[in-house]
């Protein structure tokens, strides 16, 4: 569903249901209108300046919030990082507001008034103040209370509001539909087209990329993140095993009676917690390893902390009667497989300095003294060391620059002379919103293209990329369907086409707007 949203968060039904759902939250009166602060700063600094109007940080936080949580009742979960960078909700609610503060500004200047009983109207019709169907004074109170909003600074945001409805409604009542205009669109959506069309991949050119030696050590020189060698490390290490103590280690009849009751939950039968006679052994047992891992790690601690300075494994081996185990070099993702699962040894190991020694880290296995014998950073191998891998890489991006440049040329060259390329055609088809084009794939943008061209123009300006191709196109024929029908359908293909050109007037005006004010917003607040 998010691919979904961010494809077509830009179309009219996506811009009116997000209207539907913006007005239905009581609470996001600074979403909707931001208040801004007419000049004055409420908190340190503020988070936009449009001409002499500042937006405060608070407005913008409670924007921010208060549009995530729209997505989420969206996406019914938790919106994650990577999906807010995804939507863009930062910059979208800072659009919001100011957007917003400048349709209110202009509508000052349109001479656009909003009545107080305007207001009480609107108010009255939302829902959320409303009990058995009417306006409710005190769950009108409660839900503003509910929500920490002023009764006085709902009823400004609300006055706001039903001024810029009026002035979006006022832009967008100049806006008409022509019968061409209706045409077009009658003819977009009922027309038959074949096009012939050539794909144009990287593979497809990868043989006509020839690279010298200096262009490949170009390549490796600007993309050396792509070819570095992982860290390396190679250490020693003394592994001290608690069993060994086990045997020197003894608990008392009180020992085992503590231990049974801060553990009773281990010792269950069928019919639930046995009795500490049927289990008393075990007990023991377990509290004789828990003695003895105490004394292990202190027994450790002791002999690793006192040959820290001078970084003497032997010493500390020999006392704790251990040995030294060396290993190879190696990366974090491949360690030797006796310490795979050692993640806290492994990480030390990767923090320490050369000869430097580390401990005590207790595992699993036991209590662990580590010492660093070798590093090997990370680098980039020259040239001569990884050349194949630096070629292959370097000729696929280059054959995706050249395939870009052989599709604009056939372009142009087809423009010249149609029978200059050898194309494939599609079957006949209509437009579809999905942009599913027989034979060529999935493009809204081709499908809109495609519809645009004519028997008289019938190449469109450029290729399409689709995934990691370019297509070629251009137009077989195109079937008109019967202008009798469109006669018909005349005024319905009007009323179907007025919505998007009354957003896109709207959309219009607002571009508008904020081309001709200054506006200086904190990027620190909008930072990914």
């Amino acid at each position: 569903m998010l691919g979904i949203m961010r494809k077509y968060k830009e179309s009219i039904v996506i811009k009116i249901i997000f209207v539907v759902i913006v007005l239905s939250f009581i609470g996001t009166i600074f979403l909707v209108w931001g208040k801004g602060s007419d000049g004055s700063d409420r908190s340190l600094g503020y988070a936009a300046k449009v001409d002499s109007t500042k937006i405060g940080v608070e407005d913008y936080q409670q924007a921010y919030y208060r549009l995530r949580g729209i997505y989420e009742q969206i996406y019914q979960k938790s919106l994650t990082p990577e999906m807010e960078k995804q939507l863009g909700i930062k910059k979208m609610a800072m659009d919001n507001l100011i957007e917003n503060l400048l349709m209110r500004k202009a509508a000052k200047q349109m001479n656009i008034s909003v009545s107080d009983t305007e207001v009480s109207t609107a108010i009255a019709a939302i829902p959320a103040f409303q009990k058995n169907g009417a306006f409710d004074f005190q769950q009108y109170q409660q839900t503003l209370r509910g929500n920490r909003i002023t009764t006085a600074d709902f009823e400004s945001s609300q006055k706001n509001e039903l001024m810029i409805k009026k002035a979006r409604k006022a832009i967008q009542d100049k806006v008409t539909v022509s019968d061409s205009d209706a045409e077009s669109y009658y003819h977009k959506k009922n027309d038959r087209l074949e096009l012939q069309y050539v794909s144009i991949s990287p593979e497809s050119v990868l043989s006509e990329i020839k690279l010298t030696d200096q262009e490949l050590n170009d390549y490796l020189q600007k993309n050396q993140d792509q070819f570095k060698s992982a860290e390396q490390v190679s250490i020693q290490y003394v592994l001290f095993d608690p069993a060994t103590l086990t045997s020197k280690v003894s608990v008392t009849d009180e020992d085992i009676q503590n231990y049974y009751q801060k553990n009773i939950d281990r010792y269950q039968g069928k019919g639930g917690i046995l009795p500490l006679a049927e289990v008393k052994e075990k007990v023991k047992a377990d509290a004789l390893r828990l003695n003895a891992g105490k004394q292990a790690y202190e027994t450790a601690a002791d002999t690793i902390n006192k040959n820290i300075s001078s970084a003497n494994l032997q010493t500390v081996a020999s006392a704790l009667g251990s040995k030294i185990t060396d290993t190879q070099l190696f990366t974090a993702k491949n360690p030797p497989d006796n310490l795979a699962s050692e993640e806290a040894l492994l990480k030390k190991a990767f923090m320490l300095k050369q000869g430097e020694m580390a401990g005590p880290i207790e595992t699993g296995k036991g209590i662990y003294a580590v010492k660093l014998k070798e590093r090997k950073p990370a680098e980039v191998p020259p040239l001569t060391q990884i050349k194949s891998t630096v070629e292959v890489k370097a000729k696929l991006e280059k054959a995706k620059e050249l395939a870009a440049k052989k599709a604009e040329e056939t372009i142009a060259s087809l423009a010249k002379n149609p029978g200059t390329a050898k194309m494939q055609s599609t079957t006949p088809f209509t437009f579809n919103e999905q942009g599913s084009i027989p034979g060529i794939g999935m493009s809204k943008d081709l499908m809109d293209a495609a519809f645009a061209l004519t028997t008289a123009a019938p190449l469109p300006k450029s290729a399409v990329k689709i995934e990691n191709k370019w297509i070629v196109f251009r137009l077989k024929s195109r079937t008109a369907a019967s202008n009798d029908e469109f006669q018909k359908t005349k005024e319905e293909m009007k009323k179907q086409i007025l919505p998007k050109k009354q957003q896109e007037a709207v959309d219009a005006w607002t571009k508008e707007l904020k081309s001709k004010a200054k506006i200086e917003i904190n990027q620190q607040l909008i930072a990914d």
